[in-house]
C-alpha cells in the first residue's frame, strides 16, 4: 500500500503526544487526549476539522519531537503493510521556539529511515512541504525555498494547505510561479472545501497532483480535463466524509473517477485526527480486485519519486497484488 496524502502533525500518536506535552511541561486537555486529537462526531466543516491540529503542532516546536514523530509514524506505517509514504507538515509552523525552517526540516528529515537499497524495495519515505493558505508570503516563499534546497534529499515536493474556502487557489500563482522557477514539483489541496473551479485554478498553476480533488466531478468537463491530463487525484475517504465534502460513502466518487479514466488514489489524510488507517480507508471502499490494482498502480505512477526508485516500487506492489 502507498500513502500519498498524509499529514505528520494529523497523525501523531496520542501516546507520543502525551509524552512530548509532558517532556516539555505543555498542558494537555481535561478528558480524553484521544478525543481531544480526533475530529468531533458533529464535525461540521473543514474548519472544524482543523482545530484539531492546534495540540499536534504545539508539541512539535523542537528538533527532537520532530525527529522523534517522524521515526515513530514510519515505524508505525512500515508496521501496517506500506511500502511507500510522502509525510507532509508545513515547516512555517515549528518556528515558535526559535528554529529556523531549514532547522525544521533537517530535523524531520532525521527521523526518516534509509531510503531503499538500489533494485530491491522494502519501504520508503519522503517530505512533501506545505505552504499554508493564509500564512505570511516571506515565510512560504521560504518554505518554496527550503524545499529547493532539500529537493533529492528527503523533499520531494511542496504543497498548499488550509482553509481553501478563505484563501482562493489562484492567489498563490506568484508563490508556485517561484517553485517553478526553482524545479520544485508541487501538489495543491483543491476540490474540497471549494468546488471544481479550485481545481482548475490548482491545473492552471501548475500543480503535478491535486490533494483531494473530491469536489472535481462537480464539473464533467473538469473531470474530462484530469483524465486527458494524467493529473492524479489524492482522495481521502474518511475525511472528506468529516469535512462534508461528501455527504457518505455511496457518493463517494472514486469508483466513478476510475471509470472515467481518473488517475485516482486512495490516502489518509490525518490517521489521528480520522482515526483511519490505510486499510480501513481500503476497506469502507469495497473496490473489486481490478480497482484496487488500479488504484495503488496509480500510486506508483503519482510518487514523487526518480524512474529507477519508481520502477523498484512498481515491482514491488506488483509482487504483493499477486499474492
Amino acid at each position: 500500500m502507498i500513502d500519498l496524502h498524509l499529514h505528520l502533525d494529523g497523525s501523531l500518536a496520542p501516546a507520543l503526544v502525551r509524552e512530548l506535552a509532558q517532556t516539555q511541561g505543555l498542558p494537555l486537555p481535561a478528558g480524553s487526549l484521544e478525543e481531544a486529537l480526533s475530529a468531533p462526531a458533529d464535525c461540521q466543516s473543514l474548519n472544524d476539522y482543523l482545530r484539531c491540529f492546534d495540540l499536534p503542532v504545539a508539541v512539535l516546536q523542537t528538533r527532537q519531537a520532530l525527529t522523534q514523530s517522524v521515526q515513530e509514524l514510519t515505524s508505525r506505517l512500515q508496521g501496517q503493510g506500506l511500502l511507500y509514504a510522502e509525510l507532509r507538515f508545513a515547516p512555517s509552523q515549528h518556528t515558535r521556539q526559535g528554529l529556523t525552517q531549514r532547522q525544521v526540516v533537517e530535523a524531520a528529515l532525521a527521523g526518516l529511515p534509509q531510503p531503499p537499497a538500489q533494485g530491491r524495495w522494502s519501504f520508503g519515505c519522503q517530505l512533501i512541504l506545505c505552504c499554508m493558505r493564509g500564512g505570511e508570503e516571506a515565510a512560504n516563499r521560504e518554505t518554496v525555498a527550503v524545499a529547493a534546497h532539500f529537493l533529492g534529499k528527503g523533499v520531494c515536493a511542496v504543497d498548499l494547505a488550509g482553509a481553501e474556502a478563505l484563501y482562493p487557489t489562484q492567489e498563490y500563482q506568484p508563490l508556485f510561479a517561484y517553485a517553478q522557477s526553482l524545479g520544485v514539483p508541487f501538489t495543491l489541496h483543491a476540490g474540497e472545501a471549494a468546488g471544481p473551479e479550485s481545481v482548475w485554478q490548482a491545473l492552471e498553476l501548475g500543480a503535478a497532483r491535486i490533494g483531494h480533488g473530491v469536489r472535481a466531478g462537480e464539473d464533467p468537463r473538469l473531470v474530462e480535463e484530469l483524465a486527458r491530463r494524467r493529473v492524479p487525484l489524492e482522495l481521502c475517504p474518511t475525511s472528506n466524509l468529516q469535512t462534508k465534502a461528501v455527504p457518505d460513502l455511496a457518493h463517494f466518487p472514486l469508483k466513478k473517477y476510475l471509470a472515467q479514466g481518473v488517475a485516482a488514489t486512495v490516502n489518509t489524510d490525518n490517521m489521528t485526527v480520522s482515526r483511519t488507517t490505510l486499510a480501513q480507508e481500503f476497506a469502507s471502499l469495497r473496490l473489486s480486485p481490478q480497482e484496487r490494482r488500479a488504484v495503488l498502480l496509480h500510486s506508483v505512477e503519482a510518487a514523487f519519486l526518480p524512474p529507477a526508485q519508481k520502477a523498484a516500487l512498481r515491482q514491488a506492489v506488483e509482487a504483493a497484488l499477486a499474492h
